[in-house]
C-alpha cells in the first residue's frame, strides 16, 4: 500500500512541476471527450437462496466507457486530469474513475503523428450487487495523437490500470479522445 502511495504522490508531484520550472503561458490547454471499449473485473455478488453469497466472484465484462477530460501540454509534455463512467448492465457493474495522466510525446511537436507513452494514478468507485468499493488506481497507457487542425487533435490509445480495491481488480481497453485546444 505504501508503494502504491508512493506512486500516485510521485505522478502528482511530476505533474505540477512540469509547468512550475517555465512560464505556464507556453502551455496549450485542452478540453475533450473520450470514449472507449474496456473490460472491468471486479467481484460480482449473487444469490443463492435468496441469501447473499460473500465469497469473492470475479467477472471480466466488456461494456463501452465514456469520459471528460481536461488539461494542459508542452512540446513533450502533458498532463490531463480525466473523469470517466462505465456502466454494464449484462453484469450489473458500475465504475467511476478519476484520474490524473502524465504523458510523454515521443515526437517532437512539429510533427502531426506523436506516439506517447504515460503514466496514471486516481481513485475509482466500483459498484456492483451486494458490492461497493473504492480505492486507489494505478497504472500506464501508450498511444497516438493526431493533429487534425490547429485547434483540435484525436488520440487514440491503451489504457490499463489496476485497483487497490479489494472487489476491483483492473480496468483496460482502447480508448478515443478528441481535445479541444485553446
Amino acid at each position: 500500500m505504501i508503494r502504491k502511495i508512493g506512486i500516485a504522490l510521485l505522478c502528482i508531484g511530476l505533474g505540477t512541476s512540469l509547468y512550475a520550472r517555465d512560464d505556464i503561458s507556453e502551455s496549450t490547454t485542452f478540453i475533450g471527450l473520450e470514449v472507449g471499449y474496456v473490460e472491468v473485473q471486479g467481484d460480482v455478488g449473487y444469490l443463492i437462496d435468496d441469501m447473499p453469497v460473500i465469497e469473492p466472484n470475479f467477472v471480466g465484462d466488456y461494456d463501452v466507457q465514456y469520459g471528460f477530460r481536461i488539461g494542459a501540454q508542452r512540446d513533450q509534455w502533458r498532463t490531463t486530469l480525466i473523469y470517466d463512467y462505465y456502466d454494464s448492465k449484462d453484469n450489473d457493474q458500475n465504475v467511476e474513475q478519476g484520474y490524473l495522466t502524465l504523458d510523454y510525446f515521443i515526437l517532437e511537436k512539429e510533427s502531426a503523428f506523436r506516439p506517447y507513452i504515460g503514466l496514471n494514478v486516481g481513485y475509482g468507485n466500483y459498484e456492483s450487487t451486494f458490492v461497493d468499493e473504492s480505492g486507489l488506481l494505478y497504472g500506464s497507457q501508450v498511444g497516438i495523437v493526431l493533429e487534425v487542425a490547429e485547434k483540435i487533435n484525436l488520440d487514440l490509445g491503451f489504457r490499463y490500470t489496476l485497483s487497490s480495491a479489494d472487489a476491483f481488480d483492473h480496468v483496460g481497453g482502447v480508448i478515443f479522445g478528441a481535445n479541444y485546444l485553446f
